[in-house]
């Protein structure tokens, strides 16, 4: 396995946010991270990536617990891509890019040739490199995204965390997104609200509720009515996609009283 995260716990305020998680994220694969707002999703990210640390239990890349691991060496490992930011700062996507390359080199270290083609293979990975020396203020939502993404590809990760990358995008560009990410040479874990997304571009599905996993599995086997309605109040019915075989949610309307 890729990830390894096994009776995971973390809790702020007195408030337990990730309840005993525990889940295997296999090499390769594109794991999605469902579940209502506050379920624990953007918190189980931010422990797999080491930005917080577990208050009980363990997560592992590989055979390597990432308490254990400096925080060079997991950055060098593995790559968050975090909710749209805003920035008033006046860069070019090609200076937003170059920061992927900060966890491979000192900090009075030159640019090299190895950090130079590992930018120019993450912008061309996202069909950003015509565009490299492009404003950012000049970019569209999307455009802002993939470069968001090339900048995590450019550290060379082995996994790919994406916190709601498909968040206030139109429809076009989180059909591009998910594409994107789904064809890269990485594990990834995504957190996603859009549950259509998920089961048409992820191989594992993951739902959350209250902090804890409350089921995991291939997108047709965990995608049903019953739990569509438990965990996020809806009703729906649920067939086969004919266009890509996989489950597609038909959300219907609660009756009027």
């Amino acid at each position: 396995m890729s990830i390894s995260i096994a009776n995971a716990c973390w809790a702020t305020s007195g408030k337990m946010i990730v309840d005993g998680v525990t889940l295997e994220i296999e090499a390769g694969k594109m794991l999605g991270l469902l579940g209502p707002n506050g379920s624990g999703k953007s918190s189980l990210l931010r422990l797999i990536c080491g930005l917080r640390r577990v208050e009980s239990g363990v997560i592992t890349l590989g055979r390597d617990d990432i308490a254990r691991m400096p925080r060079a060496q997991l950055s060098r490992r593995i790559a968050f891509v975090e909710q749209q930011a805003t920035t008033d700062a006046q860069v070019t996507v090609n200076d937003v890019v170059r920061l992927g390359r900060t966890p491979h080199r000192g900090a009075l270290a030159p640019w090299t040739a190895r950090d130079e083609e590992a930018v120019v293979h993450a912008l061309k990975s996202v069909g950003m490199m015509e565009k490299r020396m492009q404003s950012w203020h000049t970019l569209s939502g999307g455009e802002r995204q993939r470069v968001h993404i090339a900048r995590a590809l450019a550290q060379t990760p082995t996994e790919l965390l994406l916190d709601e990358p498909t968040n206030h995008l139109d429809i076009q560009h989180q059909l591009d997104i998910l594409s994107l990410i789904s064809r890269l040479p990485v594990t990834s874990v995504v957190a996603l609200h859009d549950l259509n997304l998920a089961a048409m571009f992820c191989d594992r599905i993951a739902i959350l509720q209250h902090g804890r996993v409350i089921a995991a599995g291939a997108p047709e086997t965990v995608l049903t009515e019953e739990l569509v309605a438990e965990v996020f109040g809806v009703r729906t019915f649920i067939d086969r996609s004919p266009h890509h075989g996989r489950p597609h949610i038909h959300f219907l309307a609660a009756h009027r009283s």
